[in-house]
């Protein structure tokens, strides 16, 4: 998909309160860079990236602006209040005819990155399950394409990754987790992504192991870092 048909809108309002850190996941340390810039490094080709802030917004802006001076910024004041969805519509509201949901607590293998923003149409990215509290996929498969059926906290083969991408026009006004707001699309086109989400203290420990194999193996084969 050309990128002047999408917003990319990150999701960072949140305290991270099960991480117990003192700061938004966004902003935890990953090899010597916060997680927002990790993230931005894989959207350079996207001209319009927006960031939705509420707990510590001044720190996560200021890292942002460090890294990119033309990043949206949308504020979330109710963030201890609301689910994910209600921080995205924030954003939403303005946006392209198609917009990317991307959690501000997950890292991205990059191939997988440019391969879901480059995918036409609406579509979710799902992976194996790897995290202690996921949102679980039960796919299904329509000539050979695997599509999202249905969304569970109790049964499912495959994780949901938070990345979604979703027509502007069908999204409710309304809603309390970004799944939420997909189920009355399924079934949904699904792409396999390689991710790793940050909810636990273990989460963290998983993803910065994942982040450096993954990292050592870009390196090695000659393709730039994550």
């Amino acid at each position: 998909m050309h990128e002047s048909r999408q917003s990319i809108i990150i999701s960072c309002a949140g305290m991270g309160a099960r991480l117990n850190r003192g700061v938004p996941k966004a902003l935890l340390d990953i090899d010597g860079k916060p997680l927002i810039i990790r993230q931005l490094e894989l959207l350079g080709d996207c001209s319009d990236v927006r960031v939705v802030v509420g707990y510590q917004a001044r720190e996560v802006m200021d890292t942002v602006s460090s890294y990119r001076k033309d990043v949206l910024f949308a504020y979330n004041p109710d963030y201890q209040t609301t689910g994910t969805a209600g921080s995205f519509l924030l954003a939403a509201a303005s946006g392209r005819e198609y917009c990317v949901a991307l959690d501000g607590d997950l890292l991205v293998n990059p191939a997988d990155m440019r391969r879901f923003l480059q995918t036409e149409g609406e579509c979710v990215g799902a992976c194996a399950p790897t995290t202690e509290e996921p949102v679980l996929i039960t796919p299904e498969y329509r000539s050979g394409r695997p599509y999202a059926a249905a969304f569970s906290r109790e049964r499912g083969s495959l994780e949901w990754t938070g990345l979604a991408r979703i027509r502007r026009d069908h999204l409710p006004s309304d809603a309390w987790h970004i799944y939420h707001m997909l189920e009355p699309l399924l079934p949904l086109p699904l792409l396999k992504i390689r991710t790793r989400e940050i909810d636990t203290a273990e989460d963290y420990r998983q993803a910065l192991e994942w982040f450096r194999r993954n990292r050592a193996g870009a390196l090695e084969s000659g393709v730039g870092g994550a």
